[in-house]
């Protein structure tokens, strides 16, 4: 199988408007994800609907695709920069690498490349949650699985539901999963995702990976150790730095 790497951004942000061309470590955060993907595969593009992340992106050597500023997602734009680039390059996979990451590392794309045999629809990673603050964090998507490491369900709340144990114990009783961000869909599979309308648990749970499970796909997952630094805010750029530093 064939994979491409699409990394989707916009200049408007409400918390961080222009944060792909934020200066990181003296070079802006999306040149940072992309350079990450590059070591994992050659075929990586950035999709974006902005002059300005187009030409910086392409003045540092990167290959850039313009696309809609209509898009509500990233899973859209990165369906739109699919169809543009079937013309030009071939392949059968997309990875969608979120442009706001700029530690994400290549081991992590290459489990994602992993997951696919002749059946895998949709892949995802994982990381098992370590703190008790993590579990009961509602910005912190948790999943279960079954055991084909198949996603059964995303939810902000802590799943499952661990009865008669008091919460500062959960973590003993179970392992629980935590949902890192990143997908790998199957060409014809991310088109077909995004012409679904959203679902009653997708607009309860805010998840758009839940309109996916209701609509009968299956999300394969794997398991990764490394949690990356995502820049929202001024302030996450601040800390990125810092990290930098160690």
């Amino acid at each position: 199988m064939k994979f491409i790497a699409l990394i989707p951004a916009r200049f408007q942000s409400t918390r961080f408007p222009g944060k792909p061309l934020a200066v990181l470590g003296g070079i802006p955060v999306i040149q940072w994800v992309y350079e990450n993907a590059v070591q994992a595969l050659d075929n990586v593009w950035v999709a974006t609907d902005d002059d300005r992340i187009f030409n910086a992106v392409t003045s540092f050597g990167g290959k850039a695709v313009r696309t809609m500023s209509s898009h509500r997602s990233g899973t859209d734009r990165c369906a739109e920069a699919a169809r543009l680039l079937e013309k030009e390059t071939d392949f059968d996979i997309v990875i969608n690498i979120q442009g706001d990451e700029p530690f994400i590392k290549a081991e992590q794309i290459k489990q994602l490349m992993a997951c696919f045999d002749e059946t895998t629809e949709i892949a995802t990673l994982i990381k098992e949650i370590e703190t008790t603050e993590e579990l009961f964090n509602p910005n912190r998507p948790k999943v279960v699985l079954d055991d084909y490491q198949n996603a059964l369900y995303f939810s902000r709340s802590p799943i499952p539901f661990v009865r008669g144990e008091k919460e500062n114990s959960w973590l003993l009783a179970n392992t629980f999963w935590a949902h890192i961000g990143m997908y790998a869909y199957r060409k014809e599979v991310l088109q077909k995702i995004t012409q679904l309308s959203p679902g009653k648990l997708e607009r309860v749970e805010a998840l758009e990976q839940l309109r996916w499970l209701e609509n009968g796909y299956r999300i394969k997952t794997a398991v990764t150790r490394f949690q990356s630094i995502g820049i929202d805010t001024p302030d996450d750029l601040q800390m990125a730095a810092e990290w930098l530093k160690k």
